[in-house]
Parts: C-alpha cells; structure tokens; sequence
C-alpha cells in the first residue's frame, strides 16, 4: 500500500480525471465508504444522533456524501457548515432530505453548535482534511475546542476524521491544537505520511484506508509504502517439507558481554523464533555457561576473555559457514571489544550482515564506517544512535524521521532501519516501508535484540535485506500487539515477544485478504 504526499494525492486526483473518473465520483465512492466505516463504528444507527462539521472544501463534500448516506440508512444527521457552500450538488441532496444544518455564520456564539454537539453520539470531522495549512481561529477554532472537551467528558462520543484530523499536516505530522482528537480516521485512497508522524500521529486512532476507485497502478510510481499485512505475508520465506536446518540458513550472532548477557539471549532467540535454520552465539568463553543455561537450542563459539584481535581471528576462521552475522547486541563498548569490531570488519568474504546497538556505537566513532560494510548490510538504530552515526540531534532526527533515514540509507549505501512508533525502513535508492505498529510497550529493554535477531532469522532464509527488514519490523510489531491484547502496554518484556513471534508468523500464513482496516 503505497503512502503518498498531499501533492502527489492531487496529482492522483488530477491523473483519475483525465482518465475518465471524475472528482464527482471519486467523493461519492469516499462518502459511502466514511458512511460505511461510522456505520461499522456505531454498530447501530438507527436514531443515533451524528454531528457532521463540514469544510468548504472536497473534503466538506465528502462529508455531505457520507451524511446523506447515513441519514438514508436511518441515523439522525445535523451538519455544522463553517463555511457557505454555493452551487453544491450535494448540499442540496441533502437539503432536500430535511437534515438539519446550521452555518456557522449565523451561529457565532455557537450556541446552536452546543445543542447539537450535546447530543451527538458521533461527531465527523470532514473541515479540512489536506487543505488546512493556516492555524485555527474563531468558530471553527472554537468549535473543535468544543468538540475535544465533550470528546473527554463523554465515554460514549465517537470522533470520525474524513482523511485526516483536520489541522493535521498531511506531510510532517505536525499539528494544531485544536485539531480533533479521532477514535477512527478514515484516509481516502491512500494514506499520508503525516498519519504516522508525530506529534500529529498521538490523534489519529485506528486508521482506515478506504479504497475510492483509484486503481493501485495510479501509484506506481511512488517509493513509499506502508507495509501491510498482505505485504507482510507475500514476503514470508517458504518452508518445504523436505527441508533440513541448512535450508532456513545459519546466523553467527556476536554479541553480549558482562553486563548485557539478556541482550544475546534476546537476539539469538528472536533469530531462532522468526524461523532460522541454525544460530551459533561467538561469546566470551567466560560467559558461554551463562547463556547455555538459557540457549539450549543455540551452538557456540567461544571467544578468549577480553575479546580482541584473536577472537576476531577465530570469528573469521568459521564465518564462511554462515549466511549471516548478526553483530552488536549487548557488546559493551570498551576499548578492546571496539579493536575486536574493527578487525572482524576486515574480515575477507564477510557474509550479509545485521548491525545493531554497540556495534552501532563503535560504527560512529570509526572514520567512513560505511565504507567498511558490505553494500546489503542493515542497520537497526534508535533515535540515538542515528544520532550518533550521522551527526544529527535526536531532535532533528525525530521532527524529520522520513527525511532522516532516507539521506542516511543513500549516504551510506545501506538498508537503515530507524525504530520507534512506526519504524521506517529505508533502502539506498530511496524505497522507504513504514510500519503500521505504534506500541509503548515496545519501549522497554531489550525489543531491539529481538527485532535485531528477527531480521537476521528472515535474512538467513534467504530474503533481500530489504524485505527482511521489512518482514522482520512487521512481525515483530505484530507480536507486539499480541502480547499488548493480553498484558496490556505496561509492563510488558522483551522475552515476552519470542513465543509470540511464531503466533505472528502463523496469524499471516492463515490470514485471508485484507479489507479496508489496515495493520493487522
């Protein structure tokens, strides 16, 4: 599912005209599938009160589309206009119904708007979606105001958004503060990056992408995508009947030290549950009886104490046999295990790679470290160690996630995979995958050793670095949000999405094709 801006939407828009499908058509087929969706939401309409705030714009009409729908469908329908509307084909569809309608013109005090507001069970924000780009003022400012308070007094209020919250940009996430804050946000056509960049993104709610007639071909063209769960499940790699462990590949994870044992438990683990044929944990021999306790089902290649260039040494003499190394989680940052990274990068043949955390770390203070890498290496950082390899603030990082990572990918020639709410996946030649999945329960310890070892599992079975990010970065929030449905956010671990990984994996094998709601 591709993402699009706000001005290659228009462009769309523009192409479908031409083409012989109409803008005319194109707001029917949105307002019947927004009517659609709030008839879903409310699960019964008949009576139910439903408050429209109609803009002067396409995204007003798809509101009067989606308000004569309902009203036919049996729903009580009043509309609130900020703006006049003149010679709408719509409006008068559904002054002829008898809907009621106030203008805001005539109603500056709003108090009008109060009445109706205050028994509205659902409140459908079709003002701006696209095309607010000037900040909030007067009634309309008012108004949204309104809406919110009542939105946070009343349990029951639903708040539907036509393509966006209005006052939401489409393009940066940034955001108004009176924009409403949705329970559900239906986006037409396709969705924009702004539904997944926050601050904007805290008031999307569950997000629907409603098909209005544009052909997917009509995006073709573009490098964004969103990957959903039919993405997701196209890319997982085939298990035959007559495989062996050879078939699903082999990982060398180096990784863990004194301080950080969990980290390689966590990412030899997350290897092994996203369906890896074999891993071998290289660890200090020190500390290989630690973690065998807790990877029986891992082999391992003991490291002298201390690390260095003879480990480095043993790492190269066996890495011929593995199609993958899995290379940072938990190492520490010492001087000797920085001397250890740098030789093991000067290994010949070095196989496809997965970078995370310390070897990250030890990457940024190493002069054209990606000069060192092999081209389909993938990197998985956080803000902050983006921040360290590319020179930036967090903060420049976070307002620009999108940008960040793209310039990032292409300046260093490598798949960079940016965590946080919504991870965004970048290749060198500017393709980017966005995530679906915002979960605070994510953000604790050691998530990013299993998402590292998921990657590095999918990688091994023989996906392009790419997809194997992708695929790695979608069942890893997906086990997420498993785990969330039955722990909740808080207090959810690390090693509690391991034996979800697999459910994951099984939920997209057996999933039918996916219909309007998107994620999972």
């Amino acid at each position: 599912m591709k993402i699009v801006t706000a001005e290659e939407m228009r462009r769309i828009e523009q192409e479908c005209g031409k083409l012989g499908v109409p803008a005319a058509v194109l707001m029917e087929n949105a307002g019947k599938a927004v009517a659609e969706e709030v008839r879903q939401t409310l699960k019964y309409i008949a009576k139910q009160h439903i408050l429209f705030l109609i803009g002067p714009g396409n995204n007003g009409g798809d509101g009067l589309v989606a308000a004569r729908h309902l009203h036919d469908w049996g729903a009580e329908v009043s509309l609130w206009l900020a703006a006049p509307r003149k010679n709408d084909a719509n409006l008068e569809q559904v002054k002829k119904r008898g809907i009621a309608i106030i203008e805001a013109a005539q109603d500056k005090k709003l108090a009008e708007f109060d009445k109706l507001l205050t028994s509205a069970h659902c409140v459908v924000d079709a003002l701006f979606g696209t095309g607010k780009v000037r900040p909030f003022a007067g009634e309309v400012k008012a108004a949204l105001e309104k809406v919110n308070l009542a939105h946070s007094k009343e349990e029951g209020l639903q708040v539907t958004a036509i393509d966006l919250p209005s006052g939401l940009d489409a393009d940066t996430g940034a955001i108004d503060p009176a924009a409403p804050i949705a329970d559900n946000t239906v986006t037409l056509g396709f969705p924009k990056p702004g539904l997944f960049l926050f601050p904007g993104a805290e008031s999307v709610g569950r997000l629907t992408i409603a098909d209005i007639g544009i052909g997917a071909r009509m995006a073709e063209a573009i490098t964004t995508e969103l990957i959903t769960r039919d993405i997701a499940k196209s890319l997982l790699p085939p298990r035959p009947l007559g495989a062996n462990k050879g078939s699903f590949g082999k990982v060398l994870a180096v990784a863990g030290s004194r301080n950080y044992t969990g980290a390689a438990y966590l990412a030899c683990s997350g290897a092994m549950r996203a369906g890896a044929g074999l891993v071998t944990l290289a660890i200090m021999e020190s500390l290989q009886p630690i973690l065998a306790a807790r990877l029986t089902e891992t082999t391992y290649l003991p490291l002298p104490d201390g690390m260095g260039a003879a480990a480095a040494e043993i790492i190269g003499g066996q890495i011929d046999d593995y199609s993958v190394l899995l290379l940072g989680c938990g190492l520490g940052q010492s001087a000797d295990t920085a001397k250890f990274v740098k030789a093991v990068l000067k290994l010949k043949s070095l196989p496809a790679m997965v970078i995370d955390a310390d070897g990250l770390n030890i990457l940024a203070a190493t002069r054209n470290w990606w000069t060192k890498l092999p081209d389909d290496a993938i990197l998985t950082p956080h803000p902050g160690e983006m921040s360290r390899l590319c020179g930036k603030s967090i903060e420049e990082i976070q307002s620009d996630r999108i940008g960040a990572v793209q310039e990032a990918a292409r300046d260093w020639g490598k798949i960079v995979v940016l965590k946080g709410a919504y991870t965004i996946i970048a290749a060198p030649d500017g393709r980017l995958r966005i995530s679906p999945f915002a979960n605070p329960g994510l953000a604790s310890a050691g998530t990013g050793d299993v998402l590292c070892g998921a990657i590095a599992g999918l990688r091994a079975q023989g996906l392009n670095a790419l997809d194997a990010a992708a695929l790695g970065v979608y069942l890893h929030g997906l086990a997420g949000e498993n785990v969330r449905q039955t722990l909740g956010d808080a207090g959810m671990l690390a090693s509690d999405l391991l034996p979800a990984l697999p459910v994951a994996i099984k939920q997209l094998k057996s999933a039918s094709r996916e219909k309007g709601a998107i994620c999972y």
